[in-house]
């Protein structure tokens, strides 16, 4: 069969792989971007869209914090159809304990310049009076955000295609050599560097990249203008995220354009009874009113993990390049993704260091 010849190949259409797409295509690359299904159709579908800074680790921060402000950026640009809402993130304190760890986090945030506002008890129930009583009071974040994740995908993945990246869909990468992708159809594609960005699934086109799949719930409620304003997290969701325990849930809601609530949040590594509904135990016991709205549709997805909870972005030895990883976080560092990447591609100084998400860390 014919081969097709690119500077790049990008294997997986998901969120990071458009974005991927776009940020060479603004360089004048010529990529093509491979997805077996649909584009989004992936993780990026079944994640929750939000668009937060993160503060597990000071490599977490600087990639969060990074795309974020690359996402409030591009927020100009963007369609109404990708929902962007500034709502901001309330981390929920649930007693005195955990106000140590709001005032800890609120130092944290703003010894690197980013906005919080610490809320005590009557503060909190002021913005978000929904909530159960006795809470202790919340850090406020407001530059957080959430996006509808699939139509910014596909708005990556048509500003790439407008710049001149071509799209393949519906053939699947079943191999990948230096400088060659084999497809599913017996083709194959030729490129100067072969991305894979397929998520869970990368594992399969590079044998030992240290991912696992990880399961994750989420329901979404029907209409209900005004219920919810910003986006709500308990402190313990830190620790649910970053531990490798099979199962966790923890309370996580946003607000969404359309009136609904969308509903998180779990993760469980290995096969096992449905976590969904501890999980929606979980936020009844944070938001009690959340029990009495109909929920119209639950669903999951599966989300690639490495073992220090940091994506892999860069070159393998002897291999392609990796843009995986990214577990519960690819929404938020799409873009700073795709921009480490493109600049490590064109030997460029990275905005932020790209050591921690090298995948040269795991060799040692």
């Amino acid at each position: 069969m014919s081969a097709a010849t690119a500077d790049v190949a990008i294997i997986g259409g998901g969120i990071v792989g458009a974005a991927c797409a776009r940020a060479l295509a603004l360089e004048k690359l010529r990529a093509v971007l491979i997805e077996a299904g649909d584009i989004a159709g992936g993780a990026t579908a079944a994640g929750m869209g939000h668009v937060v800074a993160m503060d597990d680790s000071e490599a977490q921060f600087a990639l969060t914090s990074y795309s974020s402000k690359l996402w409030a950026q591009l927020r100009p640009s963007l369609p109404s159809t990708v929902e962007y809402e500034a709502c901001g993130t309330l981390w929920i304190a649930a007693d005195d304990d955990e106000m140590e760890a709001v005032r800890a986090k609120h130092s944290y945030y703003t010894q690197r310049g980013m906005r919080a506002e610490i809320l005590d008890e009557s503060m909190l129930y002021q913005v978000e009076p929904k909530l159960r009583p006795g809470l202790a009071g919340a850090l406020l974040v407001p530059a957080d955000a959430v996006i509808y994740a699939p139509c910014a995908a596909h708005w990556l993945a048509e500003q790439a295609r407008e710049r001149g990246a071509w799209i393949r869909q519906g053939v699947e990468a079943i191999g990948v050599e230096p400088g060659l992708v084999k497809l599913n159809d017996g083709s194959t594609v030729s490129a100067g560097a072969v991305v894979v960005a397929a998520g869970a699934a990368s594992m399969h086109l590079i044998p030992g990249l240290p991912i696992r799949p990880r399961k994750g719930y989420l329901a979404i409620t029907d209409r209900y203008p005004g219920f919810l304003r910003h986006q709500v997290v308990e402190l313990g969701y830190l620790k649910s995220a970053r531990g490798h325990d099979n199962e966790s849930v923890a309370f996580n809601v946003q607000p969404r354009s359309t009136g609904q609530v969308l509903i998180g949040s779990s993760r469980q590594y290995d096969a096992g009874p449905s976590l969904l509904a501890p999980m929606l135990r979980r936020a009844f016991e944070y938001m009690p009113g959340l029990a009495s709205l109909s929920v119209i549709r639950t669903w999951h997805g599966f989300r690639a993990a490495t073992p220090d909870s940091l994506p892999i972005i860069g070159p393998i030895d002897g291999g392609p390049w990796a843009a995986t990883g990214h577990e519960g976080l690819g929404i938020t560092t799409s873009l700073g993704t795709a921009q480490l990447l493109t600049d490590q591609l064109l030997w460029r100084p990275t905005a932020i260091p790209c050591e921690p998400y090298l995948p040269s860390r795991f060799s040692a």
